[in-house]
């Protein structure tokens, strides 16, 4: 049975969110917490099944990233039951192990044309109802509450508008068994900054989050594969300084604040959800 989200007209009230790959995982958890903070939530998954089952008052549509046609009818149906959209997460991808020597040529083009191509179809395919958004007068942007539009040349007034990307701690960390999973992720990174720089002056802010080790379903089928899934578990906590996996909560959170008013000087940047793995250094813990 579906289980029904509790919204409130929150920061996200009369907005509109998309979370590609929002059925499961992170992006379910980004989806909910989005819908509980007021927005009207539309997830694109591949999985028809998985669809079958959102929680009540998330809606969904069918989406291959890898199809560019699939994309374009997926935002169309977007447009058509929403007639807006405020915000993007690119979170659909999917993982690869191993050296450069373990994935052949189809392996890296199929985690390539998802993870680094299929981000890129969404964004290209959402851009005019994002500019639209973008465009229009925001009474809390104008001061005086009139909602006059902005003058000739200035920037537009709505900050509500962004693109929350999901990258990866393997973008910028050199994991062992993750070359391809890496190199994409950052290709994800290079690609935020892009189009940062590229729609900036539109009132489109772009920015990535990069979980950690997260507790997802992708990390509980390679335990599942394990030889010993408890000890690999240990392994993969043990290399976080906080010594736990990363909640699928913690990282909607962030995305959330990406997504967010309180966010609206911040593009451009990546926002690592990691538990410390990226900055912190510490010494072996005594015996």
């Amino acid at each position: 049975m579906a289980q029904q989200v509790t919204t409130s007209e929150g920061e996200f009230g009369g907005r509109t969110a998309v979370v590609t790959g929002g059925a499961s995982g992170i992006g379910l958890a980004v989806a909910r917490e989005l819908a509980r903070r007021g927005a009207r939530v539309c997830v694109l998954d591949v999985s028809a099944a998985a669809l079958g089952g959102l929680p009540d008052g998330i809606e969904g549509l069918p989406c291959d990233v890898t199809d560019r046609e699939s994309v374009n009818a997926a935002l169309r149906g977007v447009e058509e039951r929403f007639g807006r959209l405020d915000v993007l997460v690119n979170n659909a991808g999917i993982g690869a192990q191993g050296t450069v020597e373990d994935n052949g040529d189809e392996e890296w083009h199929r985690v390539l044309d998802v993870n680094v191509t299929g981000m890129a179809r969404v964004s290209a395919a959402a851009l005019p109802l994002l500019r639209r958004t973008a465009a229009e007068p925001e009474e809390s942007a104008a001061g005086d509450g009139t909602g006059d539009a902005a003058a000739p040349g200035a920037a537009p007034r709505n900050r509500g508008v962004a693109v929350v990307n999901t990258c990866s701690v393997a973008a910028t960390c050199g994991l062992p068994q993750r070359a391809l999973y890496s190199a994409s992720k950052g290709a994800v990174l290079a690609l935020t900054r892009a189009m940062a720089a590229d729609h900036i002056r539109e009132g489109i802010r772009v920015n990535c989050v990069s979980p950690g080790t997260a507790d997802t379903p992708w990390i509980g089928r390679l335990l599942a594969a394990a030889p010993d899934p408890a000890a690999e578990r240990a392994a993969l906590e043990a290399r976080q300084p906080t010594g736990r996996l990363v909640s699928a909560e913690e990282v909607a959170a962030a995305v959330c604040y990406l997504a967010g008013p309180a966010a609206g000087a911040t593009t451009g940047i990546e926002l690592p959800v990691d538990g410390g793995m990226q900055g912190l250094r510490l010494r072996p813990a005594a015996d």
